[in-house]
């Protein structure tokens, strides 16, 4: 049995970037206690076959979607096909996200616009979106999916570490300004995680020397140890946290 504070049965959640790595566990971990979901993802094949995985798993109702959520048009398209299927909206998870890894000075502002585009405008049109059905309901839960490198530098990762600082600030104001319409907006850092996106870097000496010296629990995380802590804050356990910054990332920060 589900304690009632960690419930969310008749609950629905869209997850962004939710066809694989981090945005797939997130959603698994909210299914396995009752949500339905829309998962969304400029790649519709991952979607859908993540969506027929979970709802064979926790039997639950999952709709895949294609979106690329730097786009209004498609985000006004995702929202509408939430509301279309489910009626409602009461969890966003601002997950989708790319990295960018150039020194600056080799920097073009493609590479820049790609990558802000994707990791931040997306989180603000999304948001923004699903918030004037919040409202209107009455509440809900948005869990923006930053980064440790909003906290500490990385070289060679301007880009993406101002992105994910920009996610984190955005984080703070929508929570001040959506406060008061009973929304509850926080923000996930999670640090190196054992996904698509890292298996080829950390297979490397490159990479082995990095968990070595840079994580004090000497191991990358699993994309599963993400789960709790996203439940959580889609949950009534959280229902008093709001602008908060979770970070998991082994210790890394904390060295």
């Amino acid at each position: 049995m589900i304690p009632s504070h960690f419930d969310l049965t008749g609950k629905i959640a869209i997850v962004t970037g939710g066809g694989t790595g981090i945005g797939k566990a997130i959603a698994e971990g909210m299914a396995e206690f009752g949500a339905n979901l829309v998962l969304c993802g400029r790649r519709l094949e991952k979607c859908e076959t993540a969506c027929a995985e979970i709802a064979a798993a926790t039997g639950t109702a999952a709709l895949p979607v294609a979106c690329d959520v730097s786009q209004i048009d498609e985000v006004k398209r995702l929202i509408n096909a939430t509301i279309e299927r489910f009626g409602h909206i009461d969890i966003l998870v601002n997950n989708a996200g790319i990295r960018g890894r150039k020194p600056i000075l080799e920097m073009e502002e493609e590479d820049w616009d790609s990558v802000l585009n994707i990791n931040l405008k997306a989180a603000f049109l999304t948001s923004r979106a699903a918030a004037s059905h919040m409202i209107a309901q009455g509440g809900g839960k948005i869990i923006n999916v930053a980064s440790m490198a909003a906290l500490i530098g990385f070289a060679n990762t301007g880009s993406y570490s101002a992105s994910k600082a920009g996610l984190v600030q955005l984080t703070k104001v929508m929570a001040l300004e959506w406060v008061q319409h009973n929304i509850q907006v926080n923000a996930l850092c999670p640090g190196y995680f054992e996904t698509p996106l890292t298996t080829q870097l950390f297979a490397t000496e490159i990479g082995e020397k990095i968990i070595n010296q840079n994580i004090p629990m000497k191991r990358l995380g699993r994309v599963e140890e993400l789960k709790g802590i996203a439940v959580f804050l889609a949950s009534g356990a959280s229902s008093f946290m709001t602008g908060s910054v979770i970070v998991v990332d082994g210790g890394q920060t904390v060295w």
